[in-house]
This record gives structure tokens, C-alpha cells and sequence, in this order.
């Protein structure tokens, strides 16, 4: 009976996922439009941050109550999934255009503060001075992402917004609280389903809490790709990974210190490794192609082995 129920709750958070998804995306990608915004910015702040509200909430939470393995586990099991599962599964379905700032400033960027964030945790715990450093290169972040929409600012003729910016909005935040709420129902279904199978708790969060948490990208990504919408799929996705370290982590280890396990440096290689894939798969052509979503896809699947071996 109570199986029933999760599958049920299962399918329940799935829908309410694609529904949010395609309207989050619909009424961001229109407000970008209306003001001028580059599509790069409107992916890698509103929808990013957005969409990584539930990495926010479950490691938040974690780290008040003291359970690191969630806190750190979540986001870098996040951070790898982000990247070869919803890019590998967008790149799939379409080529994804790579932005010249994006391969020359944000994924080296990410795959920086990776790397800041192994060598933070590498004495086995990110403590309130590590989280305070995390936090300032936030801000420094944010700064070049507002310098960013001031240079890239065009002139929209009113003849091409097509929707009222009042409808735009409420498209946003109705998608926005279905993809959260739907994300939260279904890594609750999931994780139960999972408990009643007897998988440890390490697993569950590298792994079933991880893609609960990162539904929200996979469905805005996939939706925005198939709406021609690459900016917002790829910057969706960086930008993410970006806010869970710095922001999500570092105000975790300023809220109470976070115990980082000597297991999580391996995966936190794997995350970097997968940054430095991602770059090098849009080097040359300044795009995401099918064979790069196949490569993607094995990699992950090889990592999801040596975690059931773990």
C-alpha cells in the first residue's frame, strides 16, 4: 500500500515539474525579451538560482542539522548530474550553442571554484572562514553578471513582446513554485521508495536526493533546448553549479561548519572533471552536439557503478 502511495507521489511530482518547467521557461525567456536582457544573463541568474532553490533548501537544512553527508553530498552529486546527465540528455535531444563568454569565462570559472572548494574542505571540514571566502567570491560573481546585462542591454521593439509583462511574471513564479513544490514531492517519493528497498543513506544522497534536487534544471534545460533556447538550457546549468558551491555551501559552513569526508574529494575530482569536459566539448565548435550527450551519459553511468560498488 504505502508503495502505491510513492509511486503515485512519484508521478504526482513529475507532472507538476514538466507543467512548471514549460511555463518558468515561457515566462523568463519573455521578460528577457521585453527588457533587453541577454538570455545568457535571465539563464545564469533568475532561472539558475530558480531552479536551485531545492539544492538550497535540502543542504540549508542539512547543515542546521548537522548532517554534512546531505549538505556536501547534495551538491556535488548536483554538480556532477547537472552537467552529464541534463546537458548530456539536452545535447541529445539538440545542439546546444555554446556563448564565447560562457566557454571563456563561466565554465573555467566553475571549474575553479570546484577546485576552491576541494581545497577548502581538504583539512575535512569548510568552517566559517571557508564559507565567508565562498560567499565573497559570490558577490564578486554577481558583480560580473550585472556588468554583463549593463553591456549586453538591447532595444527591444515593443512589436516583438508578444505577452502584458504582468502575465510574463506570473507565468515565472506559478512555474517556479510547481517546479519547487514538484521537486520536493517527488525526491520525498523517491527517497521512501528507495528506504523501502534497503539503499544506504551515502547512495541515496549522491545519487536519488542529487537528481531530486537537480529535476528542476533537467526540466527547464530540456524545455528550454527544445524551445531553441540554449542560452537559457546551458546557462541554466552553469549558473546552478555555481550557486550551490558559493552560495549554498558557503552559507551552510558560515550556519554551522560542514564535515567534508575524505570520500567526498573523489567525488568532488569527478565534478571537477566533469567542468573540464563540458569546456572541452565546446572548445573547437562552440557547441553541445549528440556525441557529446552519448559520452556524457557513459561517464555518469561508469560513476553510478562505482558508487553501487562503494
Amino acid at each position: 500500500m504505502e508503495m502505491m502511495l510513492q509511486l503515485f507521489l512519484l508521478a504526482l511530482g513529475f507532472v507538476m515539474l514538466v507543467k512548471g518547467a514549460d511555463w518558468f521557461v515561457d515566462g523568463s525567456s519573455a521578460i528577457a525579451r521585453r527588457f533587453g536582457i541577454p538570455q545568457l544573463v535571465v539563464g545564469l541568474t533568475i532561472v539558475a538560482m530558480g531552479t536551485s532553490a531545492p539544492e538550497a533548501a535540502v543542504s540549508l537544512a542539512a547543515a542546521v542539522k548537522g548532517n554534512a553527508d546531505i549538505t556536501i553530498g547534495n551538491i556535488v552529486g548536483s554538480n556532477i548530474l547537472n552537467i552529464l546527465i541534463i546537458l548530456g540528455v539536452s545535447s541529445l535531444l539538440t545542439d546546444l550553442q555554446v556563448a564565447k563568454s560562457t566557454i571563456r569565462a563561466e565554465i573555467p570559472f566553475m571549474l575553479g571554484i570546484t577546485a576552491v572548494l576541494m581545497l577548502l574542505g581538504n583539512d575535512g571540514v569548510v568552517g566559517r572562514g571557508n564559507g565567508l571566502v565562498l560567499l565573497l567570491l559570490f558577490a564578486l560573481y554577481l558583480a560580473y553578471l550585472f556588468r554583463m546585462a549593463q553591456k549586453g542591454r538591447e532595444e527591444i521593439p515593443e512589436a516583438t513582446v508578444e505577452q502584458p509583462l504582468g502575465r510574463c511574471a506570473a507565468m515565472t513564479v506559478i512555474g517556479l513554485v510547481l517546479i519547487v513544490w514538484g521537486s520536493n514531492v517527488t525526491v520525498d517519493a523517491a527517497t521512501a521508495l528507495a528506504r523501502l528497498f534497503g539503499m544506504s543513506e551515502r547512495f541515496i544522497g549522491l545519487t536519488i536526493v542529487a537528481l531530486g534536487t537537480s529535476l528542476p534544471e533537467l526540466f527547464t534545460s530540456v524545455n528550454a533546448a527544445m524551445k531553441d533556447n540554449a542560452d537559457i538550457a546551458i546557462g541554466n546549468i552553469v549558473g546552478s553549479n555555481i550557486f550551490n558551491i558559493l552560495f549554498v555551501v558557503g552559507l551552510s559552513g558560515v550556519i554551522l561548519p560542514v564535515h567534508f569526508a575524505d570520500l567526498f574529494i573523489v567525488d568532488t575530482l569527478i565534478a571537477m572533471a566533469a567542468a573540464a569536459l563540458l569546456g572541452g566539448c565546446c572548445l573547437k565548435k562552440e557547441k553541445l552536439v549528440s556525441w557529446h550527450g552519448v559520452v556524457m551519459l557513459v561517464i555518469y553511468g561508469a560513476y553510478l557503478g562505482w558508487l553501487l560498488m562503494k
